[in-house]
């Protein structure tokens, strides 16, 4: 088996060098053509306007103040059906005629203070998954597996790059959201085509997402949402997969869960993206992931662990976390990395994203002290593995409402946060007995749903001027505002997707290449059987 699945890496690897080859040509040719297309639009655009009507002082000034606002700086220079007034041929200005954005439309160059931002936030969201979540997931395991899940964040990454860079990112983002021919199902799959190898993507920013960020770099920032995703499952299954069996199954997984939620809730023309969609079917939202990472990995680690059915021992041996203190390290490090996962979903350094990074640590906070004084009542000690989950939990819950709420509604946040999940991680795993072996259906399914349904309770128009687009009969400010009713169907929808896809994917790994180890390796440990390594060496 062993040599299958080689064979096939070496034959992937073969065709993705292939497809890259035939990617770079498409793209020469179409940028020949979009040379040929943009001349025309040029020429188009000089003869329409006076060739000395050249942008006004006052027009390259409101430019300007669009930056500090995160707004469109085209919009000067437009008359109220969308068209050119003025003639950019003649000097240099913040709009740059030789930066076009895929739809060959000129744009004004990136933003250097958002574009830093959204850097510094990319690498802050890697940093989550490695080491934080590593670390994390590796304390909180046996010492006989701690390499393993190391190992799997590290495949995790590599996979889901390649796949992102073939067509994950396309799938999601790409397209202008004019036309349903675009989307493979309108709103809900999006065109592996468009962007296919990143082939249109440039330093040029995309305004269906961002007037100031370049497009290459919000790529690569929602890759990182994209990798730590699927990282996140591995701990409702860890210490009993099969390495080859991740493999398959998250990457079927990607395709058949990930790309298509990620469509829905942030696609430009995506069913669910209420916010910026004015035809969305639901208008509901999620500001950094609350449906699209936290539901949809907590919601498959409870379905998947109850197909790969409990491990070994589970209930009458000790399965007490290795060490506490590499868990706390990695705790630490997905609190710092949190703030590029949430204040960065602003995609851009603005007083949204300076709300976002407010209310992620109030929020966090409050749910990592809630947590260890229950169970200081409860159980009669605060353990440090208590004061982890809290915080963790309190990041989870905040994520789809960081940019929508106030200061005050991140406390009742973080309050929630630090008592629901630990009730499903204290009672309710207790009493349906499943194996969920690090808690991410008690922290991720629940806290992601948690999260959604009171951004729909709490989301108020003092916290994000962009309500007024499409939201404002949704966001009334009040506890029962209309919006709670659109964040229920989105986590109806959510569920829809994800339950069957999980299902549907933990059964065709289970054909091609089972889905746990033997007995013995198991008992042994997947270090060596599945590394040949061992963490740690007396």
């Amino acid at each position: 088996m062993k040599r299958h699945i080689l064979t096939l890496a070496l034959l992937a690897a073969t065709a993705l060098g292939a497809l890259n080859l035939q990617a770079q040509t498409n793209t020469a040719a179409t940028n020949a053509v979009a040379a040929g297309t943009n001349s025309v639009a040029a020429s188009t655009n000089a003869v329409a306007a006076v060739p000395t009507n050249t942008p006004s002082m006052e027009q390259r000034l409101e430019s300007v103040e669009a930056y500090f606002q995160n707004g469109d700086p085209t919009a000067p220079y437009k008359d109220t059906n969308g068209n050119w007034t003025v003639n950019f041929n003649s000097g240099t200005y913040i709009i740059n005629t030789n930066l076009t954005n895929v739809q060959g439309n000129y744009v004004s160059y990136p933003g250097a203070g958002h574009n830093a931002w959204l850097l510094t936030s990319t690498a802050l969201v890697l940093f989550m998954t490695l080491p934080g979540l590593a670390l994390f997931y590796g304390g909180l395991v046996r010492k006989k597996n701690v390499l393993s899940v190391l190992a799997q964040c590290f495949l995790i990454t590599g996979l889901v790059t390649i796949l992102w860079v073939i067509c994950g990112y396309s799938m999601i983002f790409a397209g202008t959201g004019a036309m349903d021919k675009e989307d493979v199902w309108s709103g809900i799959i999006g065109s592996p085509k468009i962007a296919w190898m990143l082939s249109t993507v440039t330093s040029a920013p995309n305004p269906g997402y961002s007037y100031w960020v370049s497009e290459n770099v919000y790529c690569m920032f929602q890759l990182m949402f994209a990798i730590i995703t699927p990282a996140l499952i591995i701990g409702g299954i860890a210490e009993r997969m099969k390495f080859s069996a991740i493999l398959v199954f998250m990457t079927l997984w990607m395709f058949v869960v990930y790309f298509t939620q990620g469509h829905m809730v942030w696609g430009v023309n995506g069913l669910m993206n209420g916010v910026w969609n004015a035809g969305a079917k639901i208008h509901a939202m999620d500001f950094a992931g609350g449906t699209v990472v936290h539901m949809t990995s907590g919601w498959t680690a409870l379905v998947l662990c109850i197909i790969l059915g409990k491990r070994i021992g589970f209930g009458k041996e000790n399965f007490a976390p290795h060490s506490v203190v590499l868990c706390y390290i990695g705790t630490a490090m997905l609190w710092v990395g949190w703030y590029g996962f949430n204040s960065g979903s602003a995609v851009a350094a603005d007083v949204i994203a300076a709300n976002a990074f407010t209310t992620t640590t109030i929020a966090t906070a409050v749910a990592s002290f809630v947590w260890p004084m229950v169970e200081w009542i409860v159980k009669g000690k605060p353990s440090v593995l208590g004061f982890c989950s809290g915080a963790v939990a309190g990041l989870v819950v905040i994520t789809p409402a960081c940019g929508y709420v106030t200061p005050q509604g991140s406390i009742a946040i973080g309050i929630a946060a630090g008592i629901i999940p630990w009730f499903f991680v204290f009672k309710v795993k207790g009493w349906f007995g499943y194996d969920d072996a690090l808690d991410t259906f008690g922290v991720h399914a629940v806290g992601g749903t948690l999260g959604a349904i009171m951004t729909g309770m709490l989301a108020r128009n003092a916290a994000n001027p962009n309500f007024a687009t499409n939201m404002s009969k949704y966001v009334t400010d009040t506890l029962f505002q209309p919006l709670v009713w659109e964040q229920v169907k989105a986590v109806g929808v959510t569920l829809l997707l994800v339950i069957p896809g999980t299902i549907v994917c933990a059964y065709i790994t289970k054909a091609l290449v089972g889905l746990r180890p033997t007995e013995e390796v198991e008992m042994a440990g997947l270090d060596l059987a599945e590394h040949g390594e061992e963490g740690y060496h007396s």
